[in-house]
């Protein structure tokens, strides 16, 4: 069975430098030679780095769309993927790798390290392992092994800035797979898209200033959908309406997920257009958005898509959530 590994950099390819940790070639080539060498890993696996290596913080969706490239136009020679990746927006590539290859036939799996193959005691060594294992075994679609587990990659967050396990998700019956007759590619560029946060008595004034700037809001609610709704607030989402400029709210809580209307102080936001985006991950959310822009034409076409579930990411209305 052929593996194609595709390198982007991150945490677990990284030296130690003067500057910091930063991303050096050929770290992680040597350490799957070495474990296919020493029998922990089967071959063959054929790796391709996509220069330049980037530490993940400075990610854009350029990157995710280069990757999903790369599958794609790989999907005929290889059986399986393997993806490694910076951990800090590990989460929003999975999203947009569930998003960009519709039609899926095989595994690809994403997996990165807390500290790096060069330091004693990694993580990476084992997390290399399985996810070069499972890439022979999952079913097909984007899924996430960290820390001993194989998480939903269109659900998937990270849920801890230093713990191995790093990463938790949300179970769905659904798989992590954008459905469609053929395989085929959804291209994804980058739009100005902002992720706005509710607290107690921010400063709704804000919210005008990003309603007039960008192209897509993702706005991060009170438990099960509420905001507050201030002259401010109802202003901003009114401007952002008018201008056809759609708007995804989703909870603030890791778990259980909103619905709009729960609540009387959540009417704002269902008076003015916003989507209800269920226990829709905020990295799903902010991926999804631009796929929103990219991919449909006009903005009741955005907000059905945005409302829709796609590849498991969130639940339908009947299964609560």
């Amino acid at each position: 069975m052929s593996i194609l590994l595709i390198h982007t950099g991150g945490t677990i390819g990284m030296e130690q430098t003067e500057h910091g940790f930063a991303p050096r070639a050929g770290i992680v080539e040597d350490a799957v030679a070495d474990l296919i060498a020493s029998g922990q890993v089967a071959g063959p696996v054929e790796i391709l780095r996509l220069d330049p290596l980037i530490d993940s913080a400075q990610a854009t969706p350029e990157d995710w769309r280069r990757v999903a490239q790369t599958i794609h136009h790989a999907s005929e020679r290889h059986e399986a993927f393997v993806v490694t990746h910076g951990t800090d927006t590990l989460a929003y590539t999975a999203a947009a790798l569930c998003l960009a290859l519709a039609g899926l036939r095989k595994p690809v799996i994403v997996t990165g390290a807390m500290l790096p193959l060069t330091v004693e005691g990694n993580d990476g060594g084992a997390n290399l392992i399985a996810a070069l294992d499972v890439a022979r075994t999952a079913k097909q679609g984007v899924w996430v092994q960290f820390g001993g587990r194989l998480l939903h990659g269109a659900r998937v967050r990270k849920s801890h800035s230093r713990a191995f396990d790093a990463f938790e998700d949300t179970a769905s019956d659904s798989p992590p797979l954008l459905a469609a007759t053929h395989p085929s590619l959804n291209d994804v560029r980058t739009h100005k898209v902002g992720i706005l946060s509710v607290a107690p008595g921010c400063c709704t004034s804000l919210f005008a200033l990003a309603a007039e700037a960008c192209e897509g809001l993702v706005l991060r609610c009170f438990g099960s959908g509420t905001a507050p709704d201030t002259p401010e607030m109802r202003a901003a989402l009114q401007s952002a309406f008018a201008r056809q400029v759609p708007v995804l709210a989703v909870s603030q809580c890791p778990e259980g997920g909103m619905r709009l209307g729960t609540y009387a102080a959540g009417k704002v936001l269902q008076e003015t257009g916003v989507v209800d985006g269920r226990d829709m991950s905020p990295e799903m959310a902010f991926a999804k958005m631009q796929f929103a822009l990219s991919l449909s034409p006009g903005f009741e076409t955005r907000s059905k898509f945005l409302g829709t579930s796609q590849c498991g990411e969130m639940l339908d209305p009947s299964e609560g959530g």
